[in-house]
């Protein structure tokens, strides 16, 4: 398998998760707004519902890192002059990746310290489930960045940029 085929593979799998988290979501707040008309208020909707949020904008952020569309700055590489252009790019991405391995390993602590802790409006649901979002989301922005990594490259080494990048600029 190729890394084409492999980043399609893991932008549908993205895509699946943020459209599952989507309905899930909108279902949860269609019921609480039900339960609520009729004078019978469901007292976990308002937790759920943050949860859910939550876990909808990491996972979305993790498919928005996977087709390049977060803030960037493309045209500034392929402005450099080429003997920068890479060194800039590896250096640039060695940065986010610590950054989103430091997130992992912080929020993995963060969950032992969650251990035992239940929601307040549902106790049976442990709070470690609800947080585990942060570890998993830095893992999938890894996965993410090091599956664009070699179109980076390619792209710092001619000085073009591809469709996608054009895109993502586009969206800013």
């Amino acid at each position: 398998m190729d890394i084409r085929a492999m980043r399609s593979a893991y932008e549908r799998f993205l895509e699946w998760i943020v459209i599952l988290l989507m309905v899930v979501l909108a279902a949860e707040v269609v019921l609480g707004v039900v339960f609520r008309t009729i004078g019978m208020s469901l007292s976990w909707y308002d937790e759920v519902a943050s949860v859910l949020l939550a876990w909808l904008t990491f996972y979305g952020a993790a498919l928005g890192a996977l087709k390049r569309a977060h803030i960037g700055f493309p045209g500034l590489v392929t402005s450099m002059p080429p003997a920068w252009r890479v060194g800039f790019v590896v250096v640039a991405e060695l940065l986010v990746l610590a950054f989103f391995i430091l997130l992992g390993w912080v929020g993995y602590t963060v969950l032992q310290v969650l251990a035992g802790d239940g929601l307040v409006s549902l106790p049976w649901v442990p709070v470690m489930l609800t947080q585990s979002v942060i570890p998993i989301s830095a893992a999938l922005f890894v996965v993410a960045e090091a599956l664009n990594l070699p179109q980076l490259l390619r792209e710092a080494m001619t000085g073009s940029r591809s469709q996608a990048s054009d895109l993502a600029e586009m969206t800013h």
